[in-house]
């Protein structure tokens, strides 16, 4: 493919279990042929779904599709504490967890709902004085994370069952459905919930289910994408996340030079605004600021 054919746009990947987001950019630019791709917001190796990238142009728009909502649908398992977390890392404290009931459940989860403070998994890519927290993880360190606000808006149990882990610990499987703020882990809400019931707690399973308006059923696989690359046109992926401000022929103009125009009230909300031109072209991605449209990204 020449660069002529690889279209500026967003690729919705249903990434696969075992590939970092690092992975799956790399055998991007293989499919699409330019090194210009970056992911909205990392997947752990271990969980699935939907990783949203940005090819050519679109790549403008991804930092600020990384602050939008995102929904899980995951596994927690309570009787076992891990290393990372999650079921990647060693178990490092196993508790009889038969006892746990549905309503002490529930109450543990409604201490973890709604706009809460939350310390993420030492192995996480949170930079510790410049330094990622997994690095530090893995020298042994001794270090803390600092507590940051998120806002888990939804946060449901659809199943729960009892089980034997290997060895041997009576745990209980609760099946989740996890709707949160950018930058919410939910192997630190699994951890949280454990250490809350007195058993403690790691994710055993995750699949991202949506990325702000981007959902599961415009995802692909990998594989999917190596036979015919889909690209959602950055037109169609900003209309999707942003407000639309269209704009006549001499707005459009004024605005392609820099200058700064009046906004509207209407898109003065604070959240970037998509700017089209007559021609149905996006021209630039931009925020109010003192009445006035600042640019935060331009495509024209």
């Amino acid at each position: 493919m020449s660069r002529a054919h690889t279209p500026d746009g967003l690729v919705i990947v249903d990434k696969p279990s075992g590939f970092t987001s690092h992975d799956v950019v790399a055998k991007m630019r293989g499919i699409a042929k330019t090194r210009r791709v970056g992911h909205a917001g990392t997947l752990d190796p271990m969980a699935t779904g939907v990783l949203v990238l940005g090819v050519e142009k679109a790549t403008k728009l991804l930092g600020h599709l990384a602050l939008t909502e995102k929904e899980y649908l995951g596994t927690i398992r309570l009787g076992q504490d891990t290393l990372t977390d999650d079921a990647e890392g060693e178990i490092t404290s196993s508790t009889d967890a038969s006892g746990i009931t549905r309503d002490a459940v529930d109450a543990g989860i409604a201490k973890l709902t709604g706009e809460i403070m939350q310390v993420p998994s030492k192995v996480s890519a949170i930079k510790i004085n410049g330094v990622r927290s997994y690095k530090r993880a893995r020298e042994g360190e001794e270090f803390e994370i600092p507590a940051r606000p998120v806002t888990v808006s939804s946060f449901q149990v659809y199943d729960m069952r009892e089980a034997q882990a290997e060895d041997g610990t009576k745990v209980v499987d609760l099946v989740v459905s996890v709707v949160c703020s950018s930058g919410t882990y939910i192997r630190a809400l699994a951890r949280d919930l454990g250490a809350d019931l007195g058993v403690g707690g790691h994710l055993t399973a995750l699949r991202r289910t949506r990325v702000g308006p981007y959902k599961l059923d415009k995802a692909r696989t990998l594989d999917q994408l190596q036979e015919e690359l889909t690209v959602m046109p950055i037109a169609e992926a900003a209309i999707a996340a942003f407000p639309r401000w269209d704009l006549d022929a001499r707005r459009a103009s004024l605005l392609a030079n820099g200058v700064r125009l009046e906004l509207p009230d209407e898109y003065g909300t604070g959240q970037p605004v998509a700017a089209f031109g007559p021609d149905g072209k996006l021209l630039a991605l931009v925020e109010g600021k003192g009445g006035k449209a600042k640019s935060l990204a331009v495509f024209a």
